[in-house]
């Protein structure tokens, strides 16, 4: 296999690295590629350092698969081109999702809708990921009818600059801003751009592309997204409200079950899902399950997942391992 990583040297082309390493992906040659201002330079794959090169001559290379994390601009100019000599592209930026053409793709929930028609895959919006992980088993059994979801996002969501934003902050040094206010000490109910609706584009990547993940346009789905000072993970407070009733046991039960959710619920042990231990692992971490009194067939949850591994790098490389095994053999 000659798998393409675009976006090389950024945060998450590096976990992608990681990933593929870790999960002994059968990579025969890997093309480590950035941007032009990169080329030359070496990354470190399996204790060896790999010279960066252009994106231009990746595609010359032809390799059989190409994963992105460039930004939308690059996936929409590269990413047809790969397609074109036969590359599938796994590409984790907004530049895809919501195109009707293409599938929009978690691997435990609807991966076998992928073709060898596929050429571009769309990997989710990172907080998008792990809200429907814990969604997907609660939806298929008791019918969810409406969403509200609050996000406490970390840094590492917006990048390198942010990282070094609050780094300089804590430190009392000036530097680059990644963000118009100081995050240290501070939560910034603003992540991405505004919309003419007076929501962020992430508010409203949580909205559409739970939608059309989980092949149902019936969930309605409101989100506030926030930044606070984390590098662990992303967390989410959720309120469900299900068409059916619904027992605890049961809830617990259907989330226990599901592949690549973890159950951290026990308020006698102080036992619930936090950034500090969710960071580093590939797991969708699940807790703080109340029943909502306040409406019929109400939930309340609490869900964290590293928002480089599961929101992004993880679930691309997964996504490769499903095309590998079921779409390229």
């Amino acid at each position: 296999m000659v798998v393409a990583v675009v976006g090389v040297t950024g945060m998450v082309g590096q976990v992608m690295l990681n990933v593929l390493e870790e999960r002994q992906f059968p990579v025969t040659k890997l093309l480590a590629v950035a941007s032009e201002r990169s080329v030359g330079k070496t990354v470190t794959f399996k204790g060896k350092a790999v010279k960066v090169i252009s994106v231009k001559d990746a595609i010359a290379k032809q390799p059989d698969i190409a994963l992105f994390s460039a930004g939308g601009q690059t996936s929409l100019d590269w990413a047809p081109k790969f397609a074109e000599v036969g590359t599938v592209v796994i590409d984790n930026s907004s530049a895809w999702r919501m195109d009707e053409k293409i599938k929009l793709v978690v691997p435990e929930i609807n991966a076998k809708e992928l073709t060898k028609a596929d050429k571009i895959i769309a990997n989710p919006n990172c907080s998008t990921i792990q809200l429907v992980m814990a969604l997907k088993p609660l939806h298929d059994t008791f019918k969810i009818k409406r969403v509200i979801v609050s996000t406490y996002q970390s840094i590492t969501g917006t990048g390198v600059q942010a990282v070094k934003q609050l780094e300089n902050e804590y430190q009392d040094a000036k530097g680059e801003m990644a963000y118009p206010y100081p995050i240290h000490k501070n939560a910034l109910p603003h992540c991405d751009v505004f919309l003419d609706n007076d929501y962020t584009k992430e508010e409203m990547k949580l909205t559409n592309e739970t939608k059309k993940i989980l092949s149902d346009a019936s969930v309605n789905v409101v989100a506030t997204a926030v930044r606070i000072p984390v590098v662990g993970g992303h967390s989410e407070s959720v309120n469900l409200e299900f068409e059916k009733p619904f027992e605890m046991n049961d809830v617990r039960q259907k989330l226990n079950d599901f592949d690549g959710v973890t159950l951290q619920d026990n308020p006698g042990t102080n036992t619930y899902p936090m950034p500090i231990y969710a960071e580093g692992k590939d797991e969708v971490f699940v807790g703080r399950l109340r029943r909502d009194f306040s409406i019929e067939n109400g939930l309340n949850l609490w869900i964290v997942s590293d928002n480089l591994r599961k929101g992004a790098a993880t679930n691309a490389v997964q996504i490769a391992e499903y095309v590998h095994k079921h779409l390229l053999s």
